[in-house]
């Protein structure tokens, strides 16, 4: 989220931001609310000093002095508890204004509504040519053997697939290789949880504007994740890093789980949009400086790259719309490869950076002794 100070000088950058990524969010309530919340907190502190003062004051008293302060103080007794009561709801409102209010967009980006609006800023590698008739994926899979769609529907239902033989060792490998080159380049790998709690999902930002999207799992009040990126901020949710330790480098490995709600009828062949699947997720946790912020995502989209050119395939690199990025990117880049039997791009790596507004939502900080003494 954004911090609060930052909201109240910058109101205009605040909505400009609202409107180009298409946000339901009301500033202007948000800014009442928060002046509200402000006013009344001040009110909150003056009376809980008026009641210590009160405190020292009755303990000196007589009695006909007590018995008078003793009904004044009943009287403020219940404005105090008036005062918290209206603060609270005030600050519930607030914050949920607040965890809908997006990140300032790069200059950069395309201003457009959706991935309509993407501008190609890279392509590599050429078409490969054919001359026979290509096969899509799913052709492929079934003729060799290497997958059922139909029978695991019956299990799952829509949008559900098994790996056989061959593909389910062709994926373990390119699963390693993703993980051996970041572990080359530094990253620490990691295995993390996909039940996830729900405060785990506000702090990345998943909640609450992608709730339907989400799997639930009400018995337990857990939900499964849809990314690694869930557990990996929650791994250190609540904590103050030594900046000694930084930059953090995750390479995390976990199913995902995504119910692809308001997709219906979309991308419904094969293995293009389905519930479940495996991913190697890239997270950095860096000094809150913008320039270092660009070169780790520089680095994070050269790693995605790299990967890509080592398998020969031909991709071309976007710079996402602010309509098309998400309520909390700053910057985000897709990575699209080519489908010979589609005849275009298809999404298969994305790199976003996020700067604080994870880290606010989650209460990750770092201390810079440093810069202390």
């Amino acid at each position: 989220m954004l911090d609060r100070r930052f909201i109240r000088d910058n109101p205009e950058a605040v909505k400009a931001a609202v409107r180009v990524k298409g946000i339901d969010l009301d500033v202007d309530e948000l800014l009442s609310l928060d002046q509200s919340s402000r006013e009344l907190q001040r009110e909150l502190d003056e009376a809980q000093t008026w009641r210590k003062a009160f405190a020292r004051e009755f303990s000196k008293a007589d009695e006909e002095t007590r018995a008078k302060l003793k009904a004044d103080h009943e009287e403020r007794d219940q404005h105090l508890k008036d005062v918290r009561d209206q603060l609270g709801q005030v600050n519930d409102a607030l914050q949920a204004l607040l965890l809908r209010t997006p990140m300032i967009p790069w200059t950069g980006s395309p201003v457009g509504p959706d991935d309509s609006a993407n501008v190609t800023i890279k392509v590599w590698g050429e078409k490969p040519a054919f001359d026979f008739a290509v096969k899509d994926h799913v052709e492929l899979l079934e003729h060799r053997g290497w997958a059922e769609f139909a029978r695991a529907r019956k299990v799952a239902g829509e949008r559900a697939y098994a790996l056989m033989g061959d593909m389910v060792l062709l994926e373990r490998a390119l699963l390693s290789y993703a993980l051996d080159y970041l572990i080359s380049a530094g990253s620490t790998v990691i295995s993390v949880p996909v039940m996830v709690r729900e405060d785990a999902l506000v702090g990345t930002g998943q909640f609450p504007m992608h709730r339907e999207e989400t799997y639930a799992l009400p018995a337990d009040d857990l939900y499964l994740a849809g990314t690694a990126e869930v557990a990996l901020v929650g791994l250190h949710s609540g904590e103050i890093l030594d900046a000694k330790a930084l930059p953090i480098r995750y390479a995390g490995i976990s199913p995902c789980f995504r119910r692809e709600a308001g997709s219906a009828g979309r991308d419904v062949r094969g293995l293009l949009r389905v519930h479940q699947f495996e991913k190697v997720e890239q997270f950095i946790i860096c000094a809150a400086d913008d320039e270092e912020s660009d070169r780790w995502h520089a680095e994070l989209l050269g790693a995605a790259e790299h990967l890509l050119q080592g398998l020969e395939l031909h991709y071309e690199v976007v710079e996402c719309a602010t309509g098309d990025m998400g309520v909390g990117k700053y910057r985000m880049n897709d990575v699209n490869t080519w489908f010979p039997s589609l005849g275009r791009f298809r999404e298969t790596h994305s790199c976003s950076s996020l700067h604080d507004w994870q880290a606010r939502r989650a209460s990750v900080r770092y201390r810079d002794n440093r810069r202390n003494g």
